[in-house]
């Protein structure tokens, strides 16, 4: 039921006991604002580098582009026929989009792993140059698939270049025993080079493994994992730190390594248990103070440690802090935005993808809080597989401010030198969609979104600009 109001009183805006203040004052006011941030941007843009407003303009236009949400939907197939014997001895359930995803006869396998008349290819000259295709096979400046799972990228100020290191798995996967994971034989860690983020030229295996020497971490039948790189400019040393592990799992140790240039050859120096725990997956994050922090997944995953390496970045310190205690993630990603930490996991599934969350810190150590699931768009099964991958970095983007590229590993178990990599825009922006654990409410900082895209690229502009 609506009631009428009455007792109408001219419309004010009471500021102080006994003062009212009348519209025509509060919208002069505004209007005074706006003029002040027009005069602003005029000053600025005058003052910016020639083409830099134009560019800030583009970037704006582009990335709305890319922040507008994505659907896409896959059809479940038809089930198979079952023989009436066998239905009737036990019913068959439904299957899930996981399950066709891991079956490699699955009638969805080219949806999930298209073929190579699909590639991306850099050495066509068409359209789709500079488009990254999420989960398309990609290959080198020769034509070849790149090999370099599970890792990250430096940006190497000295050549102006970026590094892509990553697990090279060019070789047959198969299971150790009858429960173990799939796997292929550690080859080593490879490397490619690259000045637009898109064509990618194979420097080698920049980190070999041993063929013999069963004693040695890099021995080819144990594990080698999430190889990370960073520099080092008081020793001008690049510095690799790495998942080492047996076949089965139970050594839990980080590897370290260096080299005199970015392509290697790496030395490699040891392997331990990092503050004495466990330690799987793993990745590395070199703040704007030139300090490096190591991230592990540690206690059988149930929780991640962080702490600072030495200024060699050769070691860890004795300072340690547990993070996320009881959550079961892995696969750590960092990045900073606006002198907040934030940092995407995974969960803890095997080779099955999982939902990803989002967490967020205003000191590296902690506390971390966890902000919700960052994907967007395709459906609802795509948002709760991380668009059937796991993450392994988040590329800064200094000239696009607010902006990543989320970098993660869509693999394949029955045929693991076929992973694919998914590669999407990542926004920090907007405000958070989940209450938090410690500050009882919403902060001050903003949510962090990957938007799926079947197709899409960074600013042409950008290319120039590198």
């Amino acid at each position: 039921m609506r009631f009428k109001n009455k007792s109408r009183n001219p419309t004010t805006i009471r500021c102080y006991p006994g003062l009212r203040c009348s519209f025509s004052v509060l919208l002069w006011s505004l209007v005074g604002c706006l003029l002040l941030l027009n005069l602003y941007c005029f000053i600025f843009e005058k003052n910016a580098p020639h083409g830099g407003a134009h560019l800030r303009i583009n970037q704006h236009q582009h990335f709305r582009e890319l922040e507008e949400v994505e659907e896409d939907n896959i059809q479940m197939p038809p089930p198979r026929k079952r023989s009436a014997r066998a239905a009737k001895r036990k019913p068959k359930r439904p299957t899930t989009m996981i399950e066709e995803f891991l079956d490699e006869s699955s009638q969805l396998r080219h949806v999930f792993f298209p073929g190579q008349r699909t590639a991306i290819d850099p050495r066509r000259s068409s359209n789709d140059t500079y488009y990254y295709y999420p989960g398309r096979m990609w290959l080198d400046t020769e034509g070849n698939p790149i090999q370099a799972h599970g890792g990250g990228i430096l940006h190497d100020q000295r050549t102006k270049m970026y590094y892509w290191y990553g697990e090279y798995k060019d070789g047959p996967t198969y299971h150790a025993h009858k429960k173990g994971a799939a796997r292929v034989d550690v080859i080593g860690v490879g490397c490619y080079s690259s000045k637009d983020l898109w064509t990618w030229k194979n420097e080698g295996i920049v980190l070999a493994a041993e063929e013999h020497n069963e004693t040695h971490d890099l021995y080819k039948l144990n594990v080698l994992e999430r190889p990370k790189v960073i520099y080092n400019e008081k020793t001008g040393k690049y510095v690799m730190w790495m998942h080492i592990d047996d076949t089965n799992y139970t050594k839990a140790s980080t590897g370290v390594a260096i080299s005199d240039l970015p392509t290697g050859p790496f030395n490699y120096l040891y392997s331990k248990r990092p503050h004495g725990y466990e330690s799987r997956d793993m990745t590395l994050f070199k703040d704007d103070d030139g300090v490096a922090y190591l991230v592990y997944s540690s206690e059988d995953n149930s929780e991640l440690h962080i702490g600072p390496l030495n200024e060699e970045y050769m070691d860890v310190t004795q300072s340690m802090r547990r993070i996320l205690v009881g959550q079961h993630r892995e696969a750590p990603a960092l990045f900073k935005h606006e002198g907040t930490y934030y940092m995407i996991t995974s969960g803890c599934t095997g080779w099955a993808p999982n939902e990803a969350l989002a967490h967020a810190a205003e000191s590296i150590m902690g506390p971390w809080e966890t902000i919700g699931n960052p994907c967007i768009g395709g459906n609802k099964v795509f948002r709760e597989t991380t668009f059937f991958s796991q993450s392994t970095f988040v590329l800064p983007l200094p000239e696009l401010h607010g902006s990543f590229i989320f970098m993660a590993d869509r693999w394949n178990p029955a045929d693991l030198k076929d992973s694919r990599y998914v590669w999407l825009p990542l926004r920090v922006s907007g405000p958070v969609d989940q209450p938090l654990e410690y500050n009882f409410g919403f902060p001050l900082w903003s949510r962090v979104s990957v938007y799926w895209h079947k197709r899409w690229r960074l600013p042409y502009r950008w290319q120039e600009i590198n």
